[in-house]
């Protein structure tokens, strides 16, 4: 497909669940939308749901998806390497299918290596699924879209047990104009609740809720009474002033007027107090078990039945947030844990007696997204991780931890091929394996502090002393930061060199890299030596230094200078 060239990022639409293909079309979902973002200097695209004959999985419009982006290409021939996307209702969802590379196969993915994706906005996707599915002629698509499938679960948990979409910067909005028949009235848009429909599980504060219908008022879903004849959609767009049109346009153009169109999550008066969940409970050995009952009981004495619809995955929707117990019933075995469910969201939970991960970061410091990188040293966090017989492995081949309790173990990852692998902890009393995912590289700065935002591990280089306010650095000095991540090295005259060069900024201004790569005799500890630049003055604190390598960038420590 040949697309026109702008000064903006192409924008690609994608439709949701369509119940008469024959009757879809991008008006009928999006409005006029294509022609407030032509205004606004940008080319729409439409990925149409329909698109794919039979009866698709979403994994399937996913790899379709995929497909088309693959062949996208200027009127000039070059390929569009980067575009915009706006998802409605389902077509979040086979957005989030191509992005972690979902298969049809149960918890089976092949991430695409670099998504093409560079912003997105989400409108009423039903992230966690939706209860009105289960009401429906039970296709692929609809089996899928129920609240508690096997393909939610997997798709929320498919890296490190949660979904960071790859690091695209994304935003979300939740309709509340229901009129409560599908769960409770203000708290859902006629089909998706608004816990279903936000995005905390990819970062906090990029949820807006809109007082608008899942759909335009008249058609099934007001004959089902689900919203009024008269309600407004929430992705029918008339014009600009839309405000689902104002946040596109604001977002796109890398403004935060979006943040103030509706109400924040934080402040939606259900989203504010509650929270939602979706659990599955294995055995100590990892096996996946097949639930009787799950059982939710807050600190505060709420207890609730959470719904079994596949199985082996619970859910509710709504549930007050803060401490509470989860107990999970499988034939006559039981299981208990205790959790903290954030508020204006839903939680994915796995809960396992045994040794159980629970992240897995570069050592140095917790950097967004959740990606490894060759030769890092990783901090992998969880409970009953270490006894006498604990051992680690990568993809299958058991690697030796640096440090190890019961709580954290350190180790150095592999030199290894780029994409999702697996990383198992196995002890005495039982196993666990989670997917992560490895990238080219994926920079982070140890800090003095160990806080990961604190004062930069560095040497000044000029007298050989760790850099601090008693011994600050000086524009024209030669400065060596300790990070981790840089990612796979050549060694050449006795020194390993990153293979990808990364560039350090210390207040806004380059630091000329003269090495980057592993510090000698260090596995996994890399250094960057670097001529300070003159850096303006800062009036509180100290300049903030980054590391960028690739597409990634570290976390903002700072470094003492004057």
């Amino acid at each position: 497909m040949a697309v026109p060239r702008t000064s903006k990022p192409p924008v690609l639409f994608i439709n949701g669940f369509q119940t008469l293909c024959s009757g879809g079309s991008f008006s009928g979902t999006f409005g006029r939308a294509d022609q407030v973002l032509q205004a606004n200097g940008e080319v729409s695209l439409f990925f149409d749901t329909c698109s794919v004959p039979g009866t698709p999985s979403i994994e399937d419009l996913g790899t379709s998806l995929a497909s088309l982006l693959g062949n996208l290409h200027y009127v000039d021939g070059t390929p569009v390497d980067q575009l915009d996307v706006v998802a409605h209702s389902m077509g979040g969802l086979v957005l989030r299918s191509y992005l972690s590379g979902k298969q049809n196969a149960t918890g089976a993915f092949q991430p695409p290596v670099q998504p093409k994706v560079r912003k997105v906005v989400f409108l009423a996707t039903p992230h966690f699924g939706t209860g009105i599915a289960l009401s429906f002629n039970l296709t692929p698509q609809l089996m899928e879209l129920a609240s508690g499938s096997r393909f939610l679960f997997d798709l929320g948990a498919w890296n490190q047990g949660s979904d960071d979409l790859r690091g695209v910067d994304a935003i979300a909005a939740a309709g509340n104009g229901g009129t409560g028949l599908a769960v409770m009235k203000g708290f859902d848009d006629g089909v998706v609740a608004l816990t279903s429909a936000s995005l905390r599980f990819y970062q906090p504060g990029r949820t807006r809720v809109l007082p608008f219908c899942h759909v335009n008022g008249g058609g099934l879903v007001s004959l089902a009474g689900l919203c009024t004849p008269d309600a407004q959609g929430i992705a029918n767009i008339p014009s600009a002033t839309h405000p689902s049109a104002q946040m596109i346009v604001s977002f796109f153009n890398g403004t935060d007027d979006w943040k103030n169109v509706g109400v924040a999550a934080e402040n939606d008066p259900f989203l504010s107090v509650d929270g939602g969940l979706i659990v599955e409970a294995r055995t100590a050995d990892d096996t996946l078990l097949s639930l009787s009952s799950l059982k939710a009981t807050s600190s505060i004495g709420v207890s609730k039945q959470l719904n079994i619809p596949s199985g082996n995955v619970a859910y509710t929707d709504l549930f007050p947030a803060g401490p509470l117990t989860l107990a999970a019933v499988s034939s006559s075995l039981t299981i208990s844990k205790s959790v903290s469910l954030p508020t204006t969201g839903v939680e994915p939970y796995t809960l396992k007696a045994g040794p159980q991960i629970a992240r897995v970061l570069p050592a140095a410091a917790n950097v967004f997204p959740l990606s490894l990188a060759p030769g890092m040293f990783a901090a992998i966090y969880g409970t009953s991780l270490a006894d006498q017989t604990a051992q680690l492995s990568f993809n299958g081949t058991p690697i030796q931890p640096a440090y190890i309790s019961a709580s954290q173990i350190n180790a150095v990852i592999p030199d290894t091929t780029l994409g999702l692998a697996t990383l198992t902890v196995r002890n005495g009393g039982g196993s666990h394996t989670v997917n992560v995912f490895v990238e080219a590289a994926m920079p982070a700065i140890f800090t003095l502090d160990a806080s990961g935002t604190g004062p930069a591990a560095a040497i000044n280089a000029t007298n050989n002393r760790v850099v601090g306010i008693d011994n600050p650095l000086h524009a024209g000095d030669y400065v060596e930061l300790f990070a981790t991540g840089l990612g796979a090295t050549t060694n050449r005259d006795g020194l390993d060199y990153a293979n990808l060069q990364p560039t350090v900024t210390i207040g806004g201004q380059d630091c000329p890299v003269t090495y980057a790569g592993r510090a000698p005799g260090y596995a996994g500890l890399d250094q960057i030596n670097c001529i300070v630049p003159a850096v303006p003055t800062v009036r509180l604190g100290a300049p903030v230094v980054i590391v960028t390598s690739g597409v990634r960038s570290s976390n903002a420590a700072t470094l003492a200078i004057e």
